[in-house]
């Protein structure tokens, strides 16, 4: 046979190679799987070590010539007062956290792998207290800054912490009612709430400091919870997630590496540092690259692109929602005058993905799939558009490795279980392309090694264990989201299993807000679920309402009710349309509510059967009336909600 020439021999490789590698996802498995192998090899080393507390790899960076005066965190001017400092190094954040921590153990005498409830909006202070109480081997638990009333106090009742640290700019969390709740109870357990003003701060931050000795923190194990996230589930109210530290030391040692962070990048996120993404994957994640975090006190796209110039960020964390927003935000001079290269978070939609990208001129998107207490995520990095849309791919070499992992199994609608073959008993795995609830394997003799569960709420933990799946005796996590697995090896999120529905990016649980609609003296009974809106992502909050005899939903009753609720809910979990039903809602023959017929008509006034509709607008005071011309603004995209 006559040779092939080199001119067209060495093309033709390549272009075998790039189909191979685009088949099969050589290249991509090819960085992975040595990436997850040498993270098993680092938790155990750390664990030998009695290293596992990432405070250690703050002091590191602290102490290090090398790095200690580089840029650890910057609050963009815009949002800081005139008393505020604007940046801090490592070596002085170091000193701050210390200073802290002298304040903890002197004052309020905390001790080692105790619990402290810290409620924070994007202060630094968020950050100074969390490691200061890793510096002393206790735990922080983060109150979503958002609650108020009766879901503040369960999230810190059910935390067991003695001490709770306010945040000065929402002092109003503890009101009357709330010191009252939270004062010692008939076996004297009781919360003592600290205010941290501007006063309290300057004391502290005139003091010494105080470094704890290494005993403080040792003893944890990867396995073990270093700080508490909630999470709202389907029992109402916020559930305290054990963050445990191999899920802490993943954001740290993991993702850098996996979105390609080097200590000349800075890192912006205007997420609240109370969710694990901007926890986890974002301070956590810049101690593992040692470079700049960057934090917003909060989302506005009035603000964000200038904030993102402003502070020559070089990677932005989102959410979905926000992408939206910034995509439908009038155009500014910002837009394209930045220095960002990658944009990274999750729950981008991917009608939203291309025109984010173009309008912002972003050359890179990378995507991850997880929740706080899953033992298992997802994630892509997208440039060419094949990954758009999608929350993770597997290649064929991950795919022999790691394959069992994370599973697809068929799931059954009318139980909201996965469907079990009724010969074997056992769950039957999707096929490719096929729709299904997503598992995750755990070890059935230490299920806690990758799964913490929910601090003191034993039934909601194994609630989420499924046993028995595949063979008599094995264990899997429940995501409870459907997603599909297509022939490429992509991930596609579909949706969530339940009646919990996702708007603004959380999750928002029906039981809570029936109960919050509930406590008005005027609503009967409330039946809540999410609709899907045109030009909006997730579903937003209806609630089919009975009113008590007598009451009828006139202008004083609209304005009580959206005020009654906004003071009992968190913002994104306020219900957004009323649907005013008969005498009697349809119940099943066991006196659950009927969703599914209503989340089908959903907020279209052609298909809700007569009843009338109301709806909150954004800045409105009341709930108004809602008919065909609000929603044809909304299915037109000028009312944005």
């Amino acid at each position: 046979m006559a040779s092939i020439p080199v001119s067209i021999a060495v093309p033709a490789a390549a272009a075998g190679l790039a189909y191979l590698n685009a088949r099969f996802g050589v290249a991509s498995d090819l960085s992975t799987v040595p990436l997850l192998l040498s993270y098993r090899r680092l938790l155990e080393r750390l664990a030998k070590q009695d290293r596992v507390n990432i405070f250690y790899r703050f002091e590191e960076l602290a102490k290090d010539p090398k790095t200690a005066a580089k840029v650890f965190l910057v609050v963009p001017k815009e949002e800081a007062n005139s008393r505020q400092r604007t940046q801090w190094t490592y070596a002085e954040a170091y000193e701050t956290v210390l200073k802290y921590a002298r304040w903890l153990k002197d004052e309020h005498g905390i001790q080692k792998n105790e619990i402290v409830a810290i409620d924070f909006t994007n202060q630094p202070q968020f950050i100074w207290v969390w490691f200061a109480l890793w510096s002393l081997g206790a735990k922080p638990a983060f109150i979503n800054s958002n609650l108020r009333g009766n879901a503040f106090v369960h999230c810190v009742r059910i935390s067991t912490a003695r001490l709770l640290v306010v945040d000065a700019s929402i002092r109003e969390v503890m009101n009357d009612d709330t010191h009252a709740e939270l004062s010692p109870d008939g076996r004297g357990r009781g919360v003592q709430a600290h205010i941290l003003d501007d006063t309290e701060e300057e004391r502290i931050l005139a003091g010494p400091i105080y470094r704890a000795p290494d005993e403080a923190r040792s003893g944890e194990l990867p396995k073990h919870g270093g700080l508490l996230i909630y999470t709202s589930g389907t029992t109402g109210l916020p559930k305290a997630a054990n963050v445990g530290w191999a899920r802490a030391l993943g954001g740290m040692y993991v993702f850098p590496k996996l979105l390609r962070l080097t200590a000349d990048d800075r890192y912006f996120t205007a997420m609240p540092l109370y969710h694990s993404s901007a926890a986890l994957l974002g301070v956590c994640q810049v101690l593992g690259a040692g470079c700049t975090l960057i934090v917003a006190p909060k989302f506005s796209p009035r603000t964000y692109m200038k904030m993102v110039v402003e502070t020559k960020a070089t990677i932005i964390q989102y959410i979905g929602e926000a992408c939206r927003y910034l995509v439908s935000s009038p155009p500014t001079p910002y837009d394209k005058a930045h220095t960002v290269r990658l944009a990274f978070g999750n729950g981008m939609r991917p009608d939203v993905w291309q025109k984010f990208k173009d309008r912002f001129n972003i050359p890179d998107v990378c995507e991850f799939y997880g929740a706080t207490e899953a033992p298992g995520s997802s994630i892509v990095y997208e440039r060419n558009g094949f990954l758009r849309g999608s929350i993770g791919r597997t290649g064929a070499l991950f795919e022999a490795l790691f394959g069992s992992n994370a599973v697809l199994v068929k799931h059954d609608h009318n139980t909201d279980m996965p469907y079990r073959d009724p010969k074997t008993g056992f769950c039957v795995k999707c096929k490719r392309d096929e729709v299904g609830e997503l598992l995750n394997l755990l070890d059935a003799a230490a299920v806690e090694e990758k799964y913490q569960g929910y601090l003191g709420n034993e039934k909601a933990t194994e609630s989420k264990v499924l046993r028995n799946v595949f063979k008599k005796g094995d264990a899997y996590y429940r995501a409870g989201d459907l997603q599909r697995h297509d022939k490429d090896g992509r991930w596609w999120f579909v949706d969530r299993v339940g009646d919990t529905f996702r708007w603004k990016s959380e999750n928002v649980s029906t039981a809570e807000v029936s109960e919050a609609l509930g406590s008005h003296p005027a609503i009967r009974e409330a039946n809540v679920y999410g609709v899907q809106l045109p030009n909006h992502d997730g579903r937003a909050g209806c609630a089919a309402v009975g009113f008590a005899s007598g009451k009828a939903l006139d202008a004083g009753l609209r304005r009580e009710l959206a005020s009654h609720v906004r003071n009992r809910l968190p913002r994104y979990a306020v219900p957004i349309f009323l649907r005013v039903m008969g005498d009697e809602l349809e119940v099943t023959g066991t006196l659950k509510h009927q969703k599914v017929a209503l989340r089908n008509q959903g907020v279209d006034p052609s298909k809700v059967e007569g009843d009338e509709l109301f709806w909150l607008p954004p800045g409105a005071e009341s709930y108004e009336p809602f008919g065909k011309q609000e929603w044809d603004r909304i299915v037109t995209g000028s009312a944005k909600l």
